[in-house]
């Protein structure tokens, strides 16, 4: 029997390859939308319960650990949200996808620093770490923003939805210049989650007319 000259078996092996490659990379595409779309839910859901429970008798253990648990994924939410975009959003969008991801990576740290000092509440919180909270609260309101207007732009995401999550951040920069109560601040929150919510069923709802 005569063997096949090596080369094409090489070449027999490459074309399986990318052959293969070819067809994971929808089902690659589908996981990574079923992973966004479920924690653009869950990730703020966590968020808002922890406000809940922050009205009821501030920071508590549990409070903070459920704090910590819905913004572990928050770095890189609006990254993965930028990812599934098709056609990917300007370029504005990815650098507020960034500049809202790197916020978040700080204010998770700050929960663990509450947890770990025995911080009773925000404004115990916020006193000791203000001048930094406030900079990257205006990082995030940059991020969330810059964001907000590339998705409005590619006009892929429900604009109900980027409308509301960006609704969100404009209450957080008002009320962080004004005198208002803590409950207010918590609306613009629940309006940024909300929208951030309806932005993952409508990643999902995309998965499954695919």
């Amino acid at each position: 029997m005569v063997a096949a000259p090596r080369g094409v078996k090489v070449a027999t092996g490459s074309a399986g390859a990318l052959r293969s490659t070819r067809m994971n990379t929808p089902s690659a595409a589908r996981g990574l939308r079923i992973a966004v779309g479920i924690t653009a839910i869950a990730a703020p859901a966590l968020h808002s319960l922890s406000d809940v429970l922050e009205w009821q008798s501030g920071f508590t253990p549990v409070q903070l650990w459920i704090n910590y648990a819905g913004f572990v994924p928050m770095p890189w939410l609006l990254l993965g949200l930028y990812a599934v975009h098709e056609p990917r959003p300007p370029t504005p969008a990815l650098v507020g996808a960034l500049l809202y991801g790197a916020a978040f990576a700080y204010f998770g740290h700050t929960t663990l620093y509450a947890l770990a000092e025995g911080i009773p509440t925000y404004e115990a919180l916020w006193n000791r770490l203000g001048f930094m909270y406030t900079a990257y609260g205006a990082v995030m309101v940059c991020g969330g923003l810059s964001f907000g207007f590339g998705a409005w732009r590619a006009a892929q995401l429900p604009r109900s939805a980027i409308g509301l999550f960006c609704a969100g951040v404009i209450v957080n920069l008002v009320l962080a210049v004004l005198p208002a109560p803590d409950i207010l601040q918590t609306l613009g929150t629940a309006l940024r989650n909300i929208g951030l919510m309806a932005m993952g069923f409508a990643v999902l709802a995309r998965k499954v007319n695919d």
